[in-house]
């Protein structure tokens, strides 16, 4: 079985091949394809699976390519995570929107704007591409914004595009711990957005536990996201936020500390991967060990002035392993051998929301098998809930509206819309200076 990764000199494609070199069994992938614009990122990203596959007997073939057309014919699974802009773009994001005192975080409030309006157009070309030349291929987005990608990808390909991202996985394994439960014996009761959901319940043999944890003070403190948003505020919410609604809730905290610091995330994540693939070039280096301690520190300070300003301390030693690659893997495998399981993913609605149409891309648990992904019905969320998802649901559409039809009025107004932009004139000004720094936003007119 052939997949091919897009974004293949990314920091982050030797989990996903870690992951593929535990998997044993019938239907493995036996073919890996690295897809990427930079052949020197290709090739460290190459010397680092050469490592990992060493000692492993039949481990994955790897070839690497910068033909787009070449590297999907005949995949069967297509696993996109492109960075368009690199993370110059990013830390470019974050430096535009903090200039006008708003967040520029790459998946929420103005950056996560910015980076949709230059990514939608090169990820619905990636769709058209792999309708032509890889028609029975299933695409599994992890490319942020994740749900906004995966819905401009999904008008051309249906429900053969699936996103992933493995903040809910991690928020539900969390909440399954303190609780004594076994995450893989639960069922999360999730619902929202893309970094923009609540853990409404969990269920253990029929039984939701999630009233327990919510009623004892010290249980709810003891984990990361008791942390983060305090007890009070999870109580009075009745339910547990993704970490992400940490931007939201505390916006105006989280500004200040991002303004404060002497690099922000992206610019730092920018350096620090610099050092690595400049390290690579040395013949000598020793890859895997280089990438580990690079891989190590990146984990460490996620989301730090998060964490700062709530004084929520370190993260965990069980938070820092990531995630995203064991649940693409399961997705692979439940839909290559048809081993039904359940995951929570981005896909498109299908009535599961009532509140949102049937093609708006939602994050859900699924019913997954050799059909694909199947979003489970769920409760309506409660008002202030459903107010917030309706209005960055219908800003994702003005950033759709606006990739499509080249419109700066239209992008404008997607940033003016944006619960985290409080005026029109930022937004006129955020979009002048995005335009002036990203050269992928020519288009807007």
């Amino acid at each position: 079985m052939k997949l091919t990764i897009l974004g293949g000199g990314g920091f982050r494609v030797p989990l996903v091949y870690g992951a593929l070199l535990t998997d044993r069994g019938e239907g493995r992938v036996t073919e890996v394809v690295l897809h990427d614009l930079d052949d020197s990122r290709l090739y460290a990203v190459a010397r680092v699976l050469a490592e990992q596959a060493a000692t492993v007997p039949d481990a994955p073939k790897v070839t690497a390519t910068t033909d787009l057309d070449e590297a999907l014919r005949g995949a069967d699974f297509v696993f996109s995570a492109i960075r368009v802009g690199g993370l110059e773009g990013r830390a470019n994001d974050e430096r535009v929107a903090l200039a006008e005192g708003v967040l520029g975080q790459e998946t929420v409030g103005a950056g996560g704007i910015a980076y949709g309006l230059r990514t939608v157009p090169v990820a619905v070309d990636i769709a058209q591409r792999v309708a032509r030349l890889a028609p029975d291929a299933w695409v599994i987005n992890f490319t942020n914004p994740a749900g906004l990608v995966t819905e401009a990808m999904s008008r051309h390909l249906g429900d053969r595009v699936i996103g992933i991202c493995d903040s809910p996985v991690g928020l539900g394994r969390r909440i399954a711990k303190v609780l004594g439960a076994n995450p893989r014996e639960a069922f999360i009761d999730y619902v929202g957005l893309n970094h923009l959901g609540w853990v409404r319940g969990l269920r253990v043999a029929g039984r939701d536990e999630l009233p327990r944890l919510l009623a004892d003070t010290d249980l709810l403190g003891s984990f990361e996201e008791g942390k983060l948003f305090g007890t009070d505020w999870l109580q009075s919410l009745g339910a547990i936020p993704n970490e992400y609604l940490h931007y939201y809730y505390f916006n105006r905290e989280t500004v200040r500390a991002y303004r404060e610091v002497e690099r922000t995330r992206g610019a730092f994540l920018r350096d620090q991967q610099a050092q690595f693939y400049d390290e690579m070039k040395r013949p000598d280096a020793a890859a895997l060990t280089a990438w580990d301690r690079t891989r190590a520190e990146r984990e460490a300070t996620y989301m730090s002035e998060n964490r700062e300003t709530a004084g929520a301390g370190e993260r965990d030693a069980d938070d820092l392993s990531g995630g995203y690659e064991k649940v693409a893997l399961a997705l692979m495998r439940a839909i290559a051998r048809d081993e039904r399981t359940t995951l929570i993913l981005n896909v498109r609605n299908q009535g599961a929301l009532s509140v949102l149409d049937a093609d708006a891309v939602i994050e859900v648990p699924c019913l997954v098998d050799a059909n694909g992904a199947h979003p489970v019905a769920v409760a309506p969320l409660p008002d202030h809930a459903t107010g917030l998802v309706c209005a960055v649901k219908g800003v994702e559409r003005e950033v759709l509206a606006a990739a499509e039809n080249g419109s700066r009025t239209t992008a404008v107004k997607a940033f003016a819309l944006h619960p985290l932009v409080d005026s029109v004139n930022v937004a006129r000004r955020l979009v002048e200076g995005y335009t002036e720094v990203h050269p992928g936003l020519a288009y807007l007119k």
